[in-house]
């Protein structure tokens, strides 16, 4: 009986079972990386973009293009393939090194900060700014990390980080004016 199934099997079967063993754990592994870092990547791209649909496109295409560069892919890769994401579709604009807004002209945002006051104050900052002051602010990256990523120097990513919490200060500290004169 063994004989007879060894020879209708053939010698291949145990390789198969074997590639199909590696091919569910690469599929394991990836669906736990995709898990672990698509609301974050989700998240940043809704932040850049200010459209769900685009972020969902952008999400699927980071995803498509850091799987295709590596089997296993860490974080670092998936924020790599986002930005070259959002580089291919304009999002991500040049960093203009030099044009931070000047610390003594801010105004000052008063009491508590409306989340909505502050995704709007978000939107109007300059593409590179507003990824660089999520990745710093929002997802805790050191200003080393993120120039790396950026394959920028670390001292013009650190400008523009502050360059972003002031914008946003100023952009805050305006829409709560308006919003008391309007009341």
């Amino acid at each position: 009986m063994l004989d007879f199934e060894h020879s209708i099997l053939g010698k291949q079967e145990p390789k198969a079972v074997a590639r199909q063993t590696a091919d569910r754990n690469i599929d394991q592994i990836r669906r736990d990386i995709y898990d672990s870092h698509r609301h974050r990547t989700f998240a940043l791209a809704y932040y850049m973009t200010g459209n769900e649909l685009a972020a969902e496109d952008l999400l699927v295409r980071c995803f498509t293009r850091a799987f295709a560069s590596k089997a296993a892919p860490d974080g670092g890769d998936v924020d790599a393939s986002l930005l070259e994401e959002l580089r291919a579709d304009g999002v991500l604009g040049e960093l203009e090194v030099g044009d931070a807004p000047e610390p003594g002209a801010a105004l000052q945002p008063r009491g508590n900060i409306l989340r909505t006051d502050l995704e709007e104050a978000l939107r109007e900052l300059p593409s590179v700014e507003r990824l660089i002051f999520l990745l710093s602010d929002v997802e805790g990256y050191r200003a080393a990390a993120i120039a790396r990523l950026m394959d920028r120097p670390e001292a013009e990513v650190a400008r523009s980080l502050m360059g972003a919490r002031l914008r946003l200060r100023q952009a805050v500290a305006a829409l709560q004016k308006r919003r008391e004169h309007a009341a």
